[in-house]
This record gives structure tokens, sequence and C-alpha cells, in this order.
């Protein structure tokens, strides 16, 4: 029975083992290329175009087969494989966002404080604070000169690089500046300040007091062509700087920053890469932005974003295109609103209720509503397109689980499921149980890696 969940490494052919761990690499690979949503884009770009894919811009009419991809102010992509059947009839989205919680820096960041220069900034996204102090940090980002120019850059991940860090108090001195502080304010949102340099200017100027400061923008300006005002016109990211890698004796486990929600992202993208056949239904895979901040802005779930790229697939299939054609097309839909949930932790098992909690390797996770206390802001899937992806998942042998996130009352969360439903797309969240969700070093099973990458292939061919 289903409702007894079973360990998917249990008997498992090493032969099958051996596949799932390639895929993985493959993985962490693309993981620590893709720190920042940007990055995501970019690569994804590379290896939607290595597969045949062209961007819907160059294109004026599609047809059943073509395989286009657009592309929303580097921060969304949509790849989309057009179906047989009409498209009105609907379309399988798989939705992911790849944004993840971190510390950006703030307009206006750079000051020098007791002869160190430092850079002030602002956490995005649900993170504990405290766990971004002492760790090594990368400063990722994009900047636009004064003069227009656009400057990419990433500093601390290769070998050769500096690093960062937001440094801690000693033990021995934090009695009374930070031992009785609760846990959300062991390090408050203000303290959260990077150290990026130390030597002074070897410039001799009486006008300039802050002689470090001073060093920093001389070498920013040296190497990037920046200037202090450029941070205005600037996104400045900072990421733990360690590399995903195998965790455990027996390395059925990945550590790394970012899989939530990325992993999703990889496995929904490879998962449309791989589709040989024309699908019967058009597949699309949206990798958003800014879920971890509410779905807001242009790049999020909340905007008009997939109605315009869907109006623009169907303006190019039908010569009588309007705009109930649309509105009939979603509401005929299918989505995956894949997202990760917080599998069981061996040391905080109270906050789960476990008969109705995930666990690591025990496959993807169906999650039928989340939200706060009773059900608030949640999507809740319908029984009839739950028993669907059911009877799908048994049917090709994959290895699933259902799994709330938390015990009632006990907290909880939300995804863009909400705003699919929105349009009428039948919408269940499904994706991957992590340990350590929103830490800097979250923990994924290479089980529930492979199982959410062939339950998204499944679903796009559905």
């Amino acid at each position: 029975m289903r409702l007894k969940k079973e360990n998917g490494w249990k008997n498992m052919a090493e032969e099958k083992k051996k596949e799932i761990f390639e895929f993985s690499n493959g993985y962490k690979k693309f993981l620590n290329d893709s720190k920042t949503e940007r990055e995501f884009v970019r690569n994804g770009i590379k290896v939607a175009e290595e597969n045949g894919f062209v961007n819907a811009e160059n294109v004026e009419k599609l047809k059943a087969g073509d395989k286009i991809y657009y592309v929303n102010r580097e921060k969304n992509l949509v790849l989309v494989i057009v179906g047989e059947e009409e498209v009105e009839k609907g379309v399988n989205f798989v939705v992911s966002h790849i944004d993840s919680p971190r510390l950006d820096l703030k307009q206006n960041p750079l000051f020098e404080d007791t002869e160190f220069a430092l850079l002030r900034t602002h956490y995005y996204g649900g993170v504990k604070k405290y766990q971004w102090v002492s760790i090594p940090l990368a400063l990722h980002g994009t900047v636009i000169l004064e003069d227009g120019k656009k400057v990419d850059l990433a500093i601390g991940e290769d070998d050769n690089d500096p690093i960062f860090t937001i440094p801690d108090i000693l033990p021995h001195l934090s009695k009374n500046a930070q031992d009785d502080r609760k846990a959300r304010e062991v390090i408050k949102g203000e303290e959260l300040q990077l150290v990026v340099g130390s030597i002074p200017t070897s410039i001799e100027d009486k006008e300039v007091k802050d002689k470090v400061k001073q060093a920093i923008l001389e070498k920013l300006n040296s190497d990037y062509g920046m200037k202090e005002e450029d941070f205005i016109s600037a996104e400045f990211e900072v990421v733990p700087a360690f590399k995903a890698k195998d965790l455990g004796f027996d390395r059925s486990m990945i550590a790394g920053y970012g899989h939530d929600d990325r992993i999703c992202g990889y496995t929904s993208l490879k998962a449309i890469l791989e589709i040989e056949k024309t699908p019967k239904h058009t597949a699309v895979c949206y990798l958003a932005d800014k879920e971890e901040i509410g779905s807001t802005g242009s790049t999020g779930l909340e905007s008009r974003y997939l109605e315009f790229f869907m109006s623009d697939i169907m303006y190019k299939l039908k010569d009588n295109y309007n705009d109930y054609f649309l509105r009939k097309c979603l509401w005929n839909s299918y989505a995956l609103s894949s997202d990760v949930n917080g599998g069981i932790n061996p040391i905080f098992k109270s906050v789960h209720e476990e008969q109705n909690a995930s666990k690591l390797g025990y496959g993807i996770v169906m999650t039928k509503y989340t939200g706060h206390g009773g059900k608030g802001a949640s999507n809740d899937a319908d029984a009839e397109y739950v028993g669907m992806l059911r009877k799908m998942l048994n049917d090709a042998g994959i290895k699933w689980q259902t799994g709330m996130l938390g015990k009632i009352d006990e907290g909880g969360g939300g995804t863009v499921a909400k705003y699919l439903a929105h349009f009428g797309i039948h919408t269940i969240d499904a994706g991957p149980a992590l340990l350590a969700m929103h830490s800097p070093y979250e923990v994924a099973s290479k089980f529930d890696l492979f199982e959410t990458y062939r339950t998204y292939k499944v679903f796009y061919e559905r």
C-alpha cells in the first residue's frame, strides 16, 4: 500500500544506483555554476540552444514539435515544446522558482568602521540570520555602469579568489552583547555586514578620511570600471562560497546551497530537454523568480508574464487568435508547482506529524496543500487531479510520497501554486524533501532528485 512509505534505496540494483549517482553529478555542477537566478537563466539558455530550442522572438509561426524559449529580464526562462493537440485543450506546466534565500547588498552599501571596509546587506527571503555569519561568502552580481556598460561578476568561487565573511562575536565576550538574545535575534539584520578589506589607500589626500574604503573603490574601479555611485544601478547577491558535495559515508545525499528550489529547476529543465517525441499536449517548463519574497514584481508568478508568453504561443499557432482561447487554454491546463517540502529532521522530529510527513529517500513528495494554520494562503489540489497523478506515477513505477510542511499550527509556508490556480489551472505541489531548508547548506537525497526528474518527464509526456 502507498500509505506505508518505502525507502527508495532498499534492494536497489547497483546498475540503478550508478545511474542515479551519475545524474547527481550533473546536478551538483549546475548547482555550483548557478547560484543566482541570472546565472541559472544564462546556463539554462545555453543547454536549451544545444538541444534545439530557439528564441521565440525569432519565430513568427509555430507548429507541433517546435521547441522555443522565452526570457524575461534575465530572471525567468520558459521552455516550450508545442504539442499535437490544439493548445486550447490545455498545457502541461512544470513551474519551479530559481531564486533562493540570500543576502543582497543595499543600494549604498560601502562604508568604513575601525579601519575595516564593509558592505551593508539586506536579507532576501526567510533566513535564520545567525547561519550567515562566520562562513565563507561569495559576491555575485550585475552592475550597470554610468556609461551604460553592463558588467557581470562572481568573486569567491574560484580557488584563487578571495572570499568574504560576516564575523561573529567570540564566545569569550558574548555574554552581555549576544547570549541573552532570542534565536531570531542572535544576529540582527543590520549586523549582517560583510568585511571586504583592511588595507588603506596609498594615495595621500587630506580630503579622503576613509582610507580603507577608498582603497576598495580604487580596486573596484581598476577591476570592473566601477565608481561608488554605480552600486545604485547594481544587483549584488551574497551567497555561500562553498560547493555542493556528496554527504555521508554512502554518498546518498547532496549538501549544497540553493536546493530550494533549484533542485526542481534543474530536474524540470533536464526533463523537457530530453523529450524526443512531440508530446500530445504542449509542454512548458517555467523557471520563475521572487518566490522567496512572495512571487512579487515583474519576474514573479504574481506578474502577468504567464499570460504574455502563452498568448504569444497561441497567436503564433492560430490565425484567429482572441483572448477567449487563452482563458480556455489555461482553464484546461495542468501544472506541477515544483517546489520542495521539509523532510523529517532526525534531530528535530517534534515539529512533524510523522504519519503525514515526508522523508528523504522515499521519492518525490506530493503536497496537496501548504499554507498556515487552517490552510491559509494555500492552493488545495482537487481529489480528481490527485487521483490522476497517483495513477500516472504508479503506472510509471515512480516512488512517491505525500507530505505536509510540519504539524498544524507549528508554522507553515507557501509556494507558487496559488498563482497558477488563479487561472483555473489544475495545480499541486510536487518536489523532493529537504533537510535544513533555507539554510546556506541544505540537504537532499540523490534518489529523490532522480525520481523528481522522472516525474517531470512523465508529466510533460502525459
